[in-house]
């Protein structure tokens, strides 16, 4: 079994009139925390939404557990324990968190059937998805919606999660809530694809990082060594960490 649980190779995509990946190398470790970083339009939503499948790459490679995902449709790639939870959230605002929840989760047809220890785990990772449970997911703050799209995503068991700049916009002791969440899931074997602009939250959860520019990877490696670098830093993303 490959160490590479995802794999990217010289993937282009289109939108429209718009060539917007133009050769994305990408490998995503097994059972780490991998870091896409970048400047804004640097291409890296659209990465994640091309592996997903809701945008197709027009040309180059997508492999997940070594099983070639590059024309798959979105449902099925979801099939294969990959999650994603986008950059809006995607969060259903008139039903309720335990509906929202229940949407997720494919092999239960009511709230009493999702699997009551992965549920006790989900809630100890976001108190606020169980004080809320009843309650409309659109009267949520925007940290409580945050956590209730990871709770959402992980009410299954996945193999892969890919999460889109999970700290915009939080306040900072939600910033420290989400990061220890996120360590717990990369201890208990998950692993994770992250888009994310807080360095902070970056340099701290990391293991490796790619960074991109112009719709392709112009840097690829460890989080650690790009944390001590100061000159690197402010090549590939015009600030230090």
């Amino acid at each position: 079994m490959s160490d590479h649980l995802l794999t990217l190779e010289g993937v282009h995509t289109h939108i429209a009139a718009y060539h917007i990946l133009h050769g994305v190398d990408l490998v995503v470790p097994r059972g780490q925390l991998t870091l896409l970083l970048g400047r804004n339009g640097a291409g890296k939503t659209t990465t994640l939404r091309t592996i997903m499948g809701l945008w197709h790459a027009s040309q180059g490679s997508i492999r997940f557990n070594s099983r070639d995902i590059t024309r798959m449709e979105t449902p099925r790639i979801a099939a294969l324990d990959v999650a994603y939870v986008p950059e809006n959230m995607g969060i259903f605002s008139d039903l309720s968190v335990k509906e929202n929840m229940l949407l997720a989760a494919r092999s239960a047809r009511t709230a009493g059937q999702i699997d009551a220890k992965r549920l006790q785990w989900i809630f100890s990772l976001f108190p606020a998805v169980e004080k809320f449970w009843n309650h409309p997911a659109g009267k949520l703050s925007g940290g409580q919606k945050q956590m209730l799209a990871v709770a959402r995503a992980i009410v299954e068991p996945r193999e892969l999660l890919i999460v889109d700049e999970p700290s915009k916009g939080l306040a900072p002791a939600i910033i420290n809530n989400m990061i220890d969440a996120f360590a717990q899931l990369k201890a208990s074997g998950v692993t994770i694809l992250l888009v994310e602009q807080n360095i902070n939250f970056a340099r701290r959860l990391g293991d490796t990082v790619a960074v991109m520019d112009n719709g392709v990877v112009v840097h690829a490696g460890s989080m650690a060594e790009l944390a001590q670098d100061e000159a690197l830093q402010h090549s590939l993303l015009g600030l230090a960490i």
